[in-house]
């Protein structure tokens, strides 16, 4: 690394601390703090869960808002981002686990119908790609809701609209699908996320992410029989031939509370929601012109080896002969098992500052002081 001195800064966000943005500000600040004249390129990254637009607006998108219903049917500002026919749609922005009151959780009545509506005001906006960035939701509805937004009609015995969230999906007697939006035929809808659990089961969505939405045991096992049935539905009473008991097995489906089912009815191509965001951002150029590759998230643990940000950062940047670091706030993966991953060293602000109380509520200046170790250690 001697003589070095061209730097690009691709790290996820630190949740609760620190947007993706503000991690590229503050190591940006530590590294020049060392070495003023060092070239410093920033491109905060998404692996497609909350985070994803504000990443695409940091590298030029433009931002678009939008009102559209939150998880428990009230109106929020929701954005998206959109630049030469390509738009980011966050499902988060409009379902997400940051649009339900604090401490509130609604497992079995959280709806995706607002996601709809943001695919919906892409499509308006002339979207002729669309990437689907899905993950942190509050919901687990398999994407009923979003294909509610979108024309579908999803009826109980009675013929009636069958309540909102995954726990109405247990009253599903039929589906007409023959409303869906004619637009979603002439896009390219793509599903990006970090998971490819299945529908159902017990790796499903139900299973798997259904407690961090404060669903109960109890209401796993309804959630998981709900969306099975939905499925089941769906084969009998559409046209699909097939499709629909084969998606609910995809790798994808269950991602988001199964959103990523619903998106795979309407023609989505799943793909790791990092490779799409890097393609997207334009993470190729920008490597281009580096020696050095700083990456890195709140948490580098075996989740990171699984399909987040750092680890398709770290792998893009290897196989283009580029040295990686990462910065963290919690470090809990062994030397060897980053060094698999392409990362040669991470820097948590733990080493620098052992609360982690105040690692989370100074994350800003303490990250500066690790970025001014990094410089010390490769430009010093």
């Amino acid at each position: 690394m001697d003589g070095a001195r061209r730097v690009l800064i691709a790290a996820d966000k630190f949740k609760g601390s620190l947007t993706a943005v503000e991690v590229a500000q503050r190591v940006t600040a530590g590294l020049r703090r060392v070495v003023p004249e060092l070239e410093v390129a920033a491109l905060p990254v998404a692996d497609g869960g909350d985070g994803t637009v504000a990443a695409a607006v940091a590298a030029g998108f433009e931002r678009r808002e939008v009102r559209v219903a939150g998880p428990l049917g009230d109106e929020v500002v929701a954005a998206f981002a959109l630049r030469d026919g390509t738009a980011v749609v966050e499902m988060a922005e409009a379902s997400g686990l940051q649009r339900l009151p604090a401490g509130a959780f609604a497992p079995l009545t959280a709806s995706t119908y607002g996601s709809g509506e943001l695919l919906r005001a892409a499509l308006d906006a002339g979207a002729r790609t669309i990437v689907f960035g899905v993950g942190g939701s509050a919901t687990t509805d398999g994407g009923a809701g979003m294909l509610s937004a979108l024309g579908a009609r999803f009826l109980n015995a009675d013929g009636s609209p069958v309540a909102p969230g995954g726990g109405g999906l247990a009253e599903l007697a039929s589906v007409d699908l023959s409303g869906l939006d004619d637009r979603l035929g002439g896009v390219d809808l793509v599903l990006a996320s970090d998971v490819d659990n299945p529908l159902t089961g017990v790796t499903g969505a139900a299973a798997v992410y259904g407690p961090q939405k404060g669903a109960s045991p109890d209401d796993v096992v309804a959630l998981d029989a709900a969306l099975a049935h939905f499925a089941k539905v769906l084969e009998d009473s559409t046209g699909l031939g097939g499709r629909a008991a084969a998606y609910a097995l995809a790798p994808g489906a269950g991602a988001a509370g199964g959103i990523g089912y619903g998106a795979l009815l309407l023609g989505a191509r799943f793909r790791p929601g990092i490779e799409v965001m890097l393609d997207v951002l334009g993470f190729a150029s920008a490597l281009e012109r580096a020696d050095l590759v700083i990456t890195g998230e709140g948490s580098l643990d075996e989740q990171t080896l699984h399909g987040k940000a750092p680890a398709g950062v770290a792998a893009a940047a290897r196989a283009e002969g580029k040295e990686v670091v990462a910065v963290c706030g919690r470090l809990a993966l062994a030397p060897q098992a980053l060094g698999r991953a392409g990362i040669r060293r991470a820097y948590p602000l733990t080493d620098v500052e052992p609360d982690v109380a105040r690692c989370i509520s100074d994350a800003g200046p303490i990250l500066e002081r690790v970025a001014e170790r990094i410089a010390r250690d490769f430009f010093g």
